[in-house]
């Protein structure tokens, strides 16, 4: 009878072990997620965990292991098995449920905090809303980057909504926030509401394309968060046919696009008549990523 392989008995041996099945199942970064985890299951951050690589390991933490890495290597996401993400230097709860914050997301909410600034560079109070808030990433970032402002949520999940406000607890805004369910802008309109800065990352992904997006995202990803219909571009669509109802006289309209979509979006906005001035922003990798259009009162000057 073969012998069984001795578990690992120190966390140096059980990172040694986690890597070498992750990177046996596919993994592209075993030695990095296999860390991950591991800190993850003994609770430690980088620094503690490289000094605490000689130490013993428990039967009940290598068993942990041994399930989690059976999970990623299932495609589960690394972000689901953990349960956080980080984004603009914050930790966010995700689940399934809710979309993965993406690096791409963070030039999003860099440009928005840029624009106003140029737009009201003297102005305390300003409301803003995220539409399709998700995890509440880019609505919480803006919360905690400008105090001042007044933040409104809108998602039509409410798994998603009791996401985003189990992380505005999380990171002590709850009460600068706004939590409303509806479709896209449907409450803002419902209520003839405007505001001074709206910003979305809506589904973006073309319906035909979703089924062929990566196990990682297909399987666990939730396609209320992904599918953008047939063209990928409804929800810009609906957002921007709204805009001329919501919009102040001053105002920033920012959005997310995916690959090949932000001349369409920037027509779309330009066709709103809504915004006097667009601008189109790549990601690091040069797809353009962000698309802006803001408006001044006439007297107020240009952007």
């Amino acid at each position: 009878m073969q012998a069984q392989p001795r578990k690992p008995e120190t966390v140096r041996e059980a990172l040694v072990w986690a890597s070498s099945f992750l990177r046996q199942t596919g993994s592209q970064d075993p030695r990095f997620e296999a860390e991950l985890l591991l800190r993850h299951i003994l609770g430690l951050d980088r620094t503690r965990f490289i000094t605490a690589l000689p130490e013993t390991i428990s039967a009940a933490e290598v068993e942990e292991l041994e399930r989690l890495c059976r999970r990623r290597a299932a495609s589960e996401p690394l972000q689901y098995i953990v349960g956080t993400q980080e984004f603009f230097g914050r930790v966010f709860a995700v689940r399934p449920g809710v979309l993965i914050p993406r690096p791409e997301t963070e030039i999003l909410v860099e440009q928005v905090l840029r624009h106003a600034d140029k737009l009201w560079p003297s102005v305390e109070t300003l409301d803003a809303a995220d539409i399709g808030t998700g995890s509440g990433a880019i609505a919480l970032t803006l919360a905690a980057e400008r105090p001042q402002w007044r933040v409104t949520t809108i998602d039509l999940s409410q798994a998603a909504l009791a996401i985003a406000m189990e992380n505005a607890e999380r990171l002590h805004l709850s009460s600068r926030l706004r939590f409303l369910q509806g479709d896209l802008v449907q409450p803002l309109l419902a209520a003839d509401e405007q505001v001074d800065l709206l910003v979305s990352n809506p589904p973006y992904i073309p319906s035909a394309d979703v089924e062929r997006l990566d196990p990682e995202v297909n399987q666990f990803e939730p396609h209320l968060a992904l599918d953008g219909g047939d063209d990928g571009l409804t929800c810009y669509r609906k957002i921007c046919a709204a805009l001329p109802h919501l919009l102040r006289p001053t105002a920033l309209v920012a959005f997310e696009v995916g690959i090949h979509q932000a001349d369409t979006v920037q027509q779309l906005l330009l066709d709103s008549g809504a915004v006097d001035g667009t601008e189109i922003v790549p990601d690091l990798a040069g797809i353009d990523r962000v698309v802006l259009g803001w408006r001044r009162e006439a007297s107020e000057g240009s952007a």
